[in-house]
């Protein structure tokens, strides 16, 4: 089994002049301080997180990592304001969240938080158009500003002229597509990506991440991406890797692979090669 550090930071293919770089004095968007999670199971506590401090400044790309039960995914749960800390201080874009209501973290969620999901969760009757324009109606932003912002987020993922199209007339990078287009409406202080290419093929995954360093370094935008994929941590500019509760490793990625250069040297996928996997499955199966 290869390191899952030494894997992740591999130069394979690397951007000399556009990767995004936080300078020293960026403000933290994300400021956690000894986060603990602790989760009572009967007479049994689970201890999920233990002590965990993390700060994210604006404009970093950040990929959290971890096996399965690590803490990783209690710990987006806790950033997406999508459960709170059993002790310990959370602040995000300046504001303490740590033990805000369930209404309150609901609100803050809209506000600050754009969300992309591995399964897309897009309506599946309703266009693109109205898939993005969603968040803005729970934010009370009026109609002609939410238009607005809807195609430019569409055109933002390269998806100008599909406005109109429902889900299940898209790819499903087209579809995840829409999902950062949708994630991006609100002007969110971080993107929040939850395993966003476990549904995709490779090529495609390379491709939504080619979009996301596209966010990151031309509009600034503070990304996170929860993956348990060390080729897709090599795109992000800095790796959190958890273990039992803890963060273990937390280390900037020394050569980032460029997702848009990668792209241009990868061929098509074809139906071809579909069956190829038949073939090969078949054999193994034999």
């Amino acid at each position: 089994m290869m390191d899952t550090e030494a894997e992740a930071t591999s130069p394979v293919v690397q951007s000399q002049t556009d990767v995004n770089v936080p300078s020293a004095s960026a403000r933290p968007v994300i400021q956690m301080e000894n986060i603990h999670k602790i989760y009572q199971m009967g007479d049994v506590e689970v201890h999920a997180l233990r002590g965990i401090s993390l700060t994210v400044k604006k404009g970093e790309f950040v990929a959290i990592m971890g096996t399965s039960g690590s803490g990783k995914s209690t710990m987006m749960n806790i950033i997406g304001c999508l459960d709170q800390p059993t002790k310990g201080t959370y602040f995000l874009d300046g504001e303490d969240v740590s033990q805000l209501t369930k209404d309150d973290r609901a609100d803050i969620r809209n506000r600050k938080i754009g969300f992309v999901f591995q399964g897309f969760n897009l309506l599946s009757r309703t266009s693109a158009h109205e898939n993005v324009e969603l968040p803005m109606l729970y934010a009370n932003v009026n109609a002609v500003e939410r238009s607005k912002r809807t195609m430019e987020a569409l055109a933002a993922v390269g998806l100008a002229g599909r406005e109109e199209s429902n889900p299940n007339q898209l790819s499903g990078g087209q579809q995840q597509r829409v999902a950062i287009a949708r994630s991006l409406v609100n002007q969110p202080a971080i993107i929040l990506a939850d395993e966003p290419t476990g549904n995709l093929d490779s090529r495609t995954s390379i491709d939504v991440m080619a979009i996301f360093q596209k966010l990151n370094r031309e509009k600034g935008i503070t990304l996170i991406v929860v993956t348990h994929e060390p080729d897709i941590a090599r795109f992000a500019g800095r790796v959190v890797f958890f273990k039992d509760g803890k963060i273990r490793k937390d280390y900037p990625v020394e050569n980032q692979m460029d997702a848009a250069e990668v792209l241009k040297g990868l061929p098509e996928i074809t139906d071809d090669d579909d069956n190829d996997d038949s073939d090969l499955i078949e054999t193994e199966a034999v």
